[in-house]
């Protein structure tokens, strides 16, 4: 830890001691990476200033004072995330000192950061969708291949790690869907929709085999190479379109899959069908779009309801 102003108030150098040996414990017994111990560092460097600022030994704080220090960074404007790796770092210092003998209770124990609202997800109009979808110049294999990208992107929702990993075995277009691996390498069945079906057909027909020029190949979606399509690969193809449609440059195939679940939320779905179709294990986590709803939904008061 490098030397501070705080180094010459009242109980510097035994609260310099006490980090020094949780740090010491990190690096030789839990052998945490140098990055890692930076980290760690930077974090109980905050916290000994915030004991200089009370003029208190750290091993004297309470949890009360914990939690002032954990508001302190939160007022300041530290990112939740910043927030939640102090609290670890936090809880753990504690934890050593109660081994070490230290303390015999720890003040930090329960302690948690404040849970930061989730951010809203970005996504697409359905306009701004159709504008996209329309941009690849689907006369040309390459063309004809990212049109059928992007509709069976905006179709399913699916992952893009998910979406680059069809494999010709998944397709059932006769019955309009397909069979997706997800997370944890659970299996989902996902429905492509007759739009999405006709341009796969049509890219199956006709661009596929100019690009793979007589190579055999299991996936679905392949390069100028007859290789499989890389993530890079489509977030390039991606942009380049989001570009010529005039899209935010922040677009990305997470978009496309959060402009899926809020169109369909819009339109009446409810949210364990969305979160099937996800593959969400957890529904806490299709209910991000709730938010989206409730932000439309009061816009929409306040701007038409008389008494608003």
């Amino acid at each position: 830890m490098t030397t501070t102003p705080e180094d010459a108030t009242p109980h510097a150098a035994a609260n310099r001691a006490l980090a020094e040996g949780y740090l010491d414990e990190l690096r030789g017994v839990r052998r945490l990476a140098a990055n890692t111990l930076e980290s760690y560092a930077r974090d109980l460097a905050t916290l000994l200033r915030f004991a200089a600022g009370q003029k208190a030994r750290v091993d004297s704080l309470s949890r009360d004072d914990l939690d002032a220090a954990v508001h302190d960074l939160m007022a300041a404007g530290l990112a939740p995330r910043s927030v939640a790796r102090f609290v670890a770092c936090v809880r753990g210092f504690y934890r050593f000192l109660v081994r070490d003998g230290h303390l015999h209770v720890n003040p930090a124990d329960d302690l948690h950061a404040p849970r930061a609202w989730p951010a809203l997800p970005k996504f697409l109009s359905v306009e701004e969708v159709d504008r996209l979808i329309e941009q690849p110049d689907a006369t040309t294999p390459a063309g004809l291949r990212d049109r059928a990208l992007i509709e069976l992107l905006y179709a399913t929702g699916m992952r893009v790690s998910e979406l680059l990993s069809v494999r010709l075995d998944d397709l059932n277009l006769r019955g309009g869907y397909l069979t997706c691996l997800g997370k944890g390498s659970k299996e989902r069945l996902v429905p492509m929709g007759g739009p999405a079906v006709t341009w796969i057909r049509q890219y199956m027909s006709g661009a596929r085999p100019t690009l793979l020029a007589g190579r055999p190949s299991p996936w679905l979606f392949v390069n100028a190479r007859g290789n499989r399509l890389g993530r890079v690969g489509f977030w390039k193809i991606l942009k380049s379109h989001g570009r010529q449609a005039g899209l935010p440059r922040d677009l990305s195939p997470h978009v496309i899959r959060h402009s899926f679940a809020t169109h369909l939320l819009e339109r009446g779905a409810d949210l364990r069908s969305i979160q099937s179709l996800l593959g969400h294990s957890d529904i806490s986590t299709t209910q991000i779009y709730t938010h989206v709803l409730e932000v439309r939904l009061k816009a929409m008061y306040d701007a038409f309801h008389p008494r608003s």
